[in-house]
């Protein structure tokens, strides 16, 4: 195993730990946050499959743009948190 494919394994691994975090988490903030982090990873990945192109696309997309739209929404909707 070279140490390209296990930086990718610790990526999908990472990526895979914070899908779980956001999908468990009570707090909207912090799901919103966890998705944006998990759209890095994967333009991470793309930057290491040699697709720069597309990792520039998921960066700018999935995680800027999803993300501040994700955190407006919450923002505009209040969050109600049980406690």
């Amino acid at each position: 195993m070279t140490v390209v494919n296990f930086l990718i394994y610790v990526l999908m691994g990472l990526m895979v730990v914070m899908a779980i975090i956001a999908a468990e988490t009570k707090n909207l903030l912090s799901a919103a946050i966890f998705s944006g982090f998990i759209s890095l990873v994967v333009s991470m990945l793309f930057v290491y499959l040699q697709a720069p192109d597309v990792a520039m696309a998921e960066a700018a997309i999935g995680a800027a743009l999803s993300l501040a739209i994700i955190l407006f929404a919450i923002k505009r909707t209040g969050e109600v948190e049980e406690k």
